[in-house]
């Protein structure tokens, strides 16, 4: 491949835009492992990258895309060959460093992941960071003592990337999932994917903010966080916890002692940026196992271009996403 295509996000006439543009293989950034990019996620933070204020870019031009899965074409790294099948999620890919919106990509050895038996590259990005942080957040609430059979689990962002996968993959665990959104029209959606119960994050709130309510909860997946965070808190039963990783609600709230020390509930930070790289294997491989997609892939996402990339972000930044968007670049 003598050239190859990637969505850039870059300043032109005192604006950011987002365009495809043609780039030379010497132009690829350092790194060991060299990819030949076969399908990418569109996550949150990457709408985040490709607006003014979002925060997470430092410097551009900037090709965005926080996850790639794809085929290896040069590695300088004895682990990993030419013809490899492998995925790359978090680390600095595309906010330090290039991303996976691109055709190619080269990024350091360290952060590369085998692709797992059992899961297609498609299938790898239907999973994606979302999928990824999905598992994660109830890999910690088991740690923490989940098991089925407790009560009700409370899934907060429930269209979402992140929160999609997490109703699919709790009720394919055995949980009886309570999924929260605001879009009530996709109460079929998320039935379909295995909840029980469908809830408006109004329905979360106590009332004149008190610290606690009733106990509901065995536990939250929350991608959310904010102003209903405190409420999720203080409904959490006896030695709960909640599994926070997003802030699409806002990054800050303000709460009570109450919860924790009443109760002992947990806030469990998720963070699949930085996550090390055992865990990260112990999860993608349960994630190509019990927890294979197969026909969840196709229904939780839709595949798109390139070319149709700017319009996603910014449908995922308003919060009229459904599940996944995975980009094909092949």
């Amino acid at each position: 491949m003598d050239r190859y295509h990637a969505l850039t996000i870059d300043w032109q006439d005192s604006a950011l835009t987002s365009e495809v543009r043609e780039y030379r293989p010497d132009q690829l950034p350092e790194g060991e492992v060299t990819i030949r990019v076969a399908y990418s996620g569109v996550n949150y933070k990457d709408g985040l990258a490709s607006v003014p204020d979002g925060k997470v870019v430092r410097g551009y031009p900037h090709i965005p895309g926080i996850d790639l899965a794809g085929t290896v074409i040069a590695s300088s790294d004895s682990r990993f060959r030419e013809e490899d099948e492998v995925l790359v999620t978090g680390y600095g890919l595309g906010v330090s460093h290039p991303g996976g919106f691109s055709q190619m990509a080269r990024v350091p050895a360290d952060w590369v992941v085998p692709l797992p038996k059992g899961l297609t590259a498609f299938e790898a990005m239907a999973l994606g960071t979302a999928g990824f942080t999905a598992a994660l957040s109830i890999l910690r609430l088991e740690e923490n003592g989940l098991r089925a059979g407790q009560g009700p689990v409370l899934v907060g962002g429930a269209t979402g990337g992140v929160g999609s996968w997490a109703v699919a993959l709790l009720a394919r665990s055995g949980y009886t999932v309570v999924a929260s959104t605001r879009k009530s029209e996709e109460a079929g959606f998320l039935k379909e994917l295995g909840a029980a119960e469908v809830v408006s994050p109004e329905e979360l709130l106590l009332p004149n903010g008190r610290p606690l309510g009733s106990e509901k909860w065995a536990a939250a997946v929350d991608p959310v966080g904010g102003s209903y965070l405190p409420s999720l808190l203080g409904t959490i039963r006896y030695g709960g916890a909640i599994a926070l990783s997003g802030l699409t609600g806002g990054a800050s709230f303000e709460g009570s002692v109450m919860p924790f020390i009443l109760r002992g509930v947990s806030l469990l930070g998720i963070d699949s940026v930085q996550c090390p790289m055992d865990k990260r294997l112990a999860v993608w491989k349960r994630l190509g196992e019990e927890w294979k997609p197969g026909p969840l892939a196709e229904l939780i996402t839709h595949r798109i271009v390139l070319d149709e990339l700017p319009g996603e972000l910014r449908r995922i930044l308003q919060g009229q996403a459904r599940g996944r968007a995975v980009v094909s670049l092949l």
